[in-house]
C-alpha cells in the first residue's frame, strides 16, 4: 500500500462500496459541515474527496446539536445504479434518515427519516425480493433489525432485537452481507477505546436467528503492540480477484507506551481470509500519510474550491467570502469555544505539521486554531491595538483557558502552528504527545524567519484519548468579531 491509513486524519467509522466506477467510501463527520464527506479510488490505494452527502444545512440539521453528537456512523450502499446512505443524526439532529443520488459526488436527496430506526449505526441491505432491512445499535441492548419502506420511511414491523454480540462490551456499528448462502453479521463492540474489536455472526436468512463465530473476535489489537490501536467499526468490500478487504477505523498512538493520538480515528484498509465458512482479518499494516505541502493564496479573489474547507455546525459560505484583497472571514461575536464559531477547517492528516495563515485584523478579530472540541483547543488570537497588533496564545483543556500575550507592529501578522511527533527513545520528552510550538512574526520583509515562539504545548491534552471528542484535530482560521481577511494559508506534513 502506498498509505495506510487509506484517509488520513478524523475519518472515522468508514463504509465502503464497490462499483463499475471504482470504490466509495463515507465516514463520520459529527458536528461538521459539509458532512458526509464521499471519497473515490480506483485502486483502493489512491484516495480522493470528491464531494460531500450533506451540502444543505437541512439535510442534518446539525445547528444545535451538542458535542459529541451529530453526523454519526454511516452505511454506503450501491443498488441499482443508486447510491444510498443511511445514517443517524444523533443528539437533536433528524434522527435516522436516507440519502439517495447517482453520482455519490452529489447532489444528493433531501433524505428520508425513518422514524422507527431509534438508535445509531444504521445498516442497508435487500433480501432477494427487495425487502430493505435496517439494522441499527440500541446501547446498551442487543443490535436491532427492521424492515422498511425507503421510499417512504415507513416501517414494516416493530424493531425486533437480532443478536447480542460475541460477549464483550456496547454491540454496535452492524453490517449485514448475503454471501454463499450465508447472511453474515459483522458488528464493533468492546467500546471505542483500546478494547475495540470486530466480531462476526452468521444465519441463513437476514433476519436471523445469528450463531457467532468461534474464533471472535476477528479483529482487535487490543493487548497487542501494535502500531493502530481501537481497531473496530468495520466494513466488507468484494474485490475483483475474488478476494476480500476490509476498511475500519482506528488510531495512530505516539510517544511512550504509545498512549497518545493526535488526529483522532482515521481509516485503515486490509486484508480478509475466509476460512471454513468464517472471515479472518489481519490488524491493518501502516505506511504513513502521504506527504504533503498545500498552499492557498486568497489575495487574487480565490474562493474555497478545495472539497476539505468545513465549519462547525455552519457551512463555511455562512460566514466567508472570497473578495479581491482575500478571503473575509466575518465575525458575530462568538469565540472558539463556542458551539457556532466563525472557524473555516480543515482535517489535520499528518504527525509532524506546519500550518500558517497571514492575515490582517485591521477590521476585526480572529486568528487561527486548531480543534478538537468547544472546550479543548489551542490557537492564536490576533486584534488591532493603534499601531500594534495585539497577540493571544490561547490553550484550552476541559475549559480551563491560559494564554500568553505579545504585540507585534501594525499590519498583516504571519500566524503558525508547527506540530511534531515526540521522540521514540525513554527522554523525557517521549513520555508526553507531540511538540507543540506556537508562533507569530510580521508578514513580509519586517518579520523573522522564525518569529516569536508564544508557546510550546504537549500535545497528550490535544490528543484522542485525552479531548474524548468523537473526531480528531481540525485545524483552520477565525473570527470573533467584526472582519478578518486571510490573504494567504499553507499546510505541510508528513509521518
Amino acid at each position: 500500500m502506498h498509505s495506510n491509513p487509506i484517509l488520513p486524519g478524523f475519518n472515522p467509522d468508514p463504509s465502503i462500496v464497490s462499483t463499475p466506477n471504482g470504490y466509495y467510501v463515507v465516514t463520520s463527520s459529527f458536528e461538521y459541515l459539509p458532512g458526509l464527506p464521499v471519497y473515490h479510488s480506483l485502486d483502493l490505494q489512491s484516495w480522493s474527496l470528491i464531494g460531500h452527502v450533506a451540502t444543505r444545512a437541512e439535510q442534518v440539521q446539525v445547528a444545535n446539536v451538542p458535542t459529541p453528537g451529530g453526523i454519526w456512523a454511516p452505511t454506503l450502499r450501491y443498488r441499482d445504479g443508486v447510491f444510498y446512505l443511511i445514517v443517524t443524526v444523533f443528539l437533536g439532529g433528524r434522527g435516522c434518515v436516507v440519502f439517495t443520488a447517482s453520482d455519490p459526488a452529489g447532489p444528493w436527496s433531501d433524505g428520508t427519516v425513518i422514524d422507527a430506526v431509534d438508535g445509531i449505526d444504521p445498516d442497508l441491505a435487500w433480501d432477494e425480493d427487495g425487502t430493505a432491512y435496517v439494522t441499527f445499535a440500541r446501547h446498551p441492548d442487543a443490535i436491532q433489525q427492521v424492515r422498511v419502506d425507503l421510499a417512504t420511511g415507513r416501517s414494516l414491523e416493530r424493531p425486533r432485537a437480532l443478536w447480542s454480540g460475541s460477549g464483550l462490551y456496547s454491540p454496535e456499528g452492524p453490517h449485514l452481507y448475503q454471501r454463499g448462502g450465508w447472511w453474515y453479521l459483522l458488528a464493533a463492540e468492546g467500546g471505542t477505546d483500546r478494547g475495540h474489536a470486530v466480531t462476526v455472526a452468521r444465519s441463513r436468512r437476514p433476519d436471523g436467528p445469528f450463531e457467532s463465530a468461534p474464533h471472535n473476535p476477528v479483529l482487535t489489537a487490543a493487548g497487542t503492540g501494535s502500531p493502530v490501536q481501537n481497531t473496530g467499526h468495520a466494513d466488507f468490500v468484494e474485490l475483483p480477484d475474488g478476494g476480500t478487504a476490509m476498511v475500519l477505523l482506528g488510531v495512530r498512538p505516539l510517544g511512550l507506551g504509545k498512549s497518545f493520538s493526535p488526529l483522532g480515528r482515521e481509516t485503515f484498509l486490509t486484508a480478509v481470509d475466509w476460512i471454513d465458512g468464517w472471515p479472518h482479518a489481519q490488524l491493518p499494516r501502516v505506511a504513513g500519510a502521504t506527504p504533503e505541502d498545500r498552499g492557498y493564496d486568497f489575495s487574487n479573489g480565490a474562493g474555497l474550491e478545495d472539497p476539505r474547507w468545513i465549519g462547525v455546525r455552519r457551512l463555511p459560505a455562512e460566514f466567508s467570502a472570497p473578495t479581491s484583497k482575500g478571503l473575509l472571514l466575518r465575525g458575530e461575536g462568538n469565540a472558539m469555544g463556542s458551539p457556532r464559531p466563525c472557524f473555516l477547517a480543515q482535517r489535520q492528516r499528518h504527525h509532524e505539521m506546519e500550518f500558517r495563515a497571514v492575515i490582517d485584523v485591521g477590521s476585526g478579530t480572529g486568528g487561527i486554531a486548531v480543534r478538537n472540541a468547544e472546550d479543548n483547543w489551542f490557537g492564536i488570537e490576533a486584534a488591532a491595538e493603534g499601531h500594534t497588533v495585539r497577540i493571544t496564545a490561547h490553550a484550552v483543556i476541559a475549559g480551563l483557558d491560559r494564554t500568553w500575550e505579545a504585540t507585534v507592529p501594525s499590519g498583516d501578522v504571519d500566524l503558525a502552528v508547527v506540530a511534531s511527533p515526540p521522540p521514540s527513545d525513554f527522554s523525557a520528552g517521549a513520555v508526553g504527545g507531540d511538540r507543540i510550538r506556537l508562533l507569530v512574526r510580521p508578514a513580509g520583509p519586517a518579520g523573522s524567519p522564525e518569529g516569536i515562539l508564544l508557546a510550546e504545548l504537549d500535545g497528550r491534552h490535544w490528543a484522542f484519548e485525552t479531548a474524548k471528542a468523537f473526531t480528531g484535530r481540525a485545524f483552520g482560521v477565525f473570527a470573533v468579531d467584526g472582519e478578518v481577511l486571510v490573504r494567504r494559508l499553507s499546510y505541510s506534513g508528513k509521518d
